[in-house]
C-alpha cells in the first residue's frame, strides 16, 4: 500500500467520523486512520455508538504492533478520562506511537487533557489539521458542548409563495415523496425532535424516524418533545403511541418565560442535561418565531415545493422583526433538489451587539 500524508489521513478520519452520526449522542463523532512509520494506513476507526470503543481503540486493534513508531491522525483530541471506556490517551501511549495528529481540541472539561498526557509521555502532539472540515462534521456536538444546550436545527415545508397549508388547512402533502424520506434521514442525526403542542392538536404527528415506504421504524428514535405550556397534549395523541420516548415540557416544569409560556433557553438547557446534543425543531409557525426571535436556531433546512397558494397558513409567525432593518439575515449554504423540490439549508448570520 503506498504511503499517504497525514493531510490525506486526516481527510479520511473525517469521512470515518461521519459514519457515527447520529448514533453516538451524547458522545461526539470521531474517526482515526493510524499511519505506520512508512506512512502506510494500518489501522482505521470510528465511534460507532455510544459506550462502543472509540476510534483510536478500534484502529489500534487493527494496526496491531504495526503502530509502534507511527502516527495517530484523529478528528477530535483523544480522551483523558475513563467513562464507560479507558482514555484513548492511554491506549496511544502503550501502543507505542510516536505522534499524533488532532484536528480540533476537547471542549469537554471532563474528557479533555489527552494531548498534555500525549506530551508529558514524549509523543510528539500536532493540533490544527483540517480543522475547519473536523469542525463541520461535528458541529452539533462541539457548539453544545461550548455553550450548554444542544444544536438547534429548524426544518419547515412550504410552497415557494411560502405556505404551510391551504387555506382551508390542508397540507398533505406540500412536499413530495422523496422530501419527506429525506426529512426522516434528518430526524434520524438529531436526540430529539421538537414541536409545539398547536401543532400536535391540528395535526396529530408522530414525529418519529421511520422508513415510508413500509412504515417501520429506525433502530434508534429521537426523543419527541413537546413544547406545551399549560399540559394540552391529548392523552390519546400519537406522540404518547410509545413508538419513542415521549416529553410533554410545560412551564410548570421547565420555568416561564415573561409571557408566561415555556421558557425556551430553560427548555433547552434541561434537553443538554438530558443527553441531547442536536434538536430539529419541526412542528409550529409561533414556536419557530419564539425560537428565532430569540437567536437560539443554528440551522434552517427549509423543503420548498413548486405549488403556489396564494393564501393560508405561512411557514412563520413573529420572529421578533418589525422592520426590514430588523430582518434575519441568512448565509446559504446548500440547494440540492430533492425529487421535484428543493433543500435549502442556510444559517443566521450572528447580529453585532
Amino acid at each position: 500500500m503506498a504511503s499517504v500524508s497525514v493531510d490525506e489521513a486526516m481527510r479520511r478520519a473525517v469521512a470515518l467520523a461521519a459514519r457515527g452520526l447520529g448514533a453516538t449522542s451524547p458522545n461526539p463523532v470521531v474517526g482515526c486512520v493510524l499511519l505506520d512509520p512508512d506512512g502506510e494506513i494500518v489501522g482505521e476507526g470510528f465511534h460507532a455508538y455510544a459506550g462502543g470503543p472509540h476510534a483510536e481503540i478500534v484502529a489500534l486493534a487493527q494496526a496491531g504492533r504495526r503502530a509502534r513508531g507511527g502516527t495517530a491522525v484523529v478528528t477530535l483530541e483523544p480522551c483523558d478520562h475513563t467513562g464507560r471506556t479507558g482514555p484513548c490517551s492511554h491506549a496511544l501511549i502503550a501502543a507505542g506511537v510516536s505522534r499524533v495528529v488532532v484536528a480540533v481540541p476537547d471542549p469537554n472539561p471532563v474528557a479533555s487533557g489527552g494531548a498534555a498526557t500525549l506530551r508529558a509521555a514524549g509523543i510528539e502532539v500536532t493540533l490544527g489539521v483540517r480543522t475547519e472540515e473536523a469542525e463541520a462534521g461535528n458541529i452539533a456536538w462541539l457548539t453544545s458542548m461550548r455553550r450548554g444546550w444542544p444544536y438547534l436545527i429548524w426544518k419547515y415545508a412550504a410552497t415557494l409563495d411560502g405556505r404551510s397549508a391551504a387555506a382551508d388547512g390542508t397540507s398533505m402533502w406540500i412536499t413530495s415523496e422523496a422530501a419527506r424520506t429525506d426529512v426522516h434521514a434528518l430526524r434520524g442525526t438529531v436526540d430529539a425532535v421538537l414541536a409545539g403542542v398547536g401543532t400536535v392538536l391540528a395535526d396529530d404527528p408522530r414525529l418519529t424516524a421511520r422508513n415510508l415506504r413500509d412504515g417501520t421504524l429506525a433502530i434508534r428514535q429521537p426523543l419527541r418533545v413537546v413544547v406545551d405550556s399549560s399540559g394540552r397534549t391529548p392523552a390519546d395523541a400519537r406522540v404518547r403511541d410509545g413508538a419513542a420516548r415521549t416529553w410533554v415540557a410545560t412551564a410548570a416544569e421547565v420555568g416561564a418565560g415573561p409571557d408566561g409560556r415555556v421558557d425556551l433557553t430553560a427548555l433547552l438547557a434541561e434537553l443538554h442535561h438530558r443527553g441531547v446534543r442536536a434538536a430539529l425543531l419541526e412542528g409550529g409557525p409561533t414556536l419557530a418565531g419564539a425560537f428565532l426571535a430569540a437567536g437560539l436556531v443554528d440551522r434552517i433546512v427549509g423543503y420548498v415545493a413548486p405549488k403556489l397558494l396564494g393564501a393560508g397558513p405561512t411557514a412563520l409567525l413573529d420572529a421578533g422583526v418589525s422592520t426590514i432593518a430588523d430582518a434575519i439575515d441568512l448565509e446559504i449554504t446548500d440547494v440540492t433538489r430533492v425529487g421535484p423540490d428543493l433543500r435549502i439549508t442556510a444559517l443566521p448570520r450572528k447580529r453585532e451587539a
